[in-house]
């Protein structure tokens, strides 16, 4: 539990990190390092950070990834609580 609230943490901070740094047309953090935190299960925190600062939302690519892996930690919480 305290890796998911970490990672989803980790998550949320970096896409607020990457909407500021694209405001003031700074180096940004790569695509794949943002996809690469919610695959490790920081979903929830890059899916709020998407809509709070409304960065990524028009992109494909973050919309199935997050679709993906809601459903797989979903899955995943259902199966270890059997």
């Amino acid at each position: 539990m305290y890796y998911l609230i970490s990672i989803n943490l980790i998550s949320f901070i970096l896409m607020f990190v990457d909407k500021r740094k694209a405001i003031h047309n700074k180096y940004r953090i790569k695509e794949s390092t943002l996809l690469f935190t919610s695959l490790l299960g920081g979903c929830f925190g890059t899916l709020l950070g998407m809509y709070l600062f409304r960065h990524k939302t028009r992109k494909l690519k973050f919309k199935l990834v997050h679709l993906f892996c809601i459903i797989y930690i979903v899955v995943f919480i259902k199966v270890k609580c059997l």
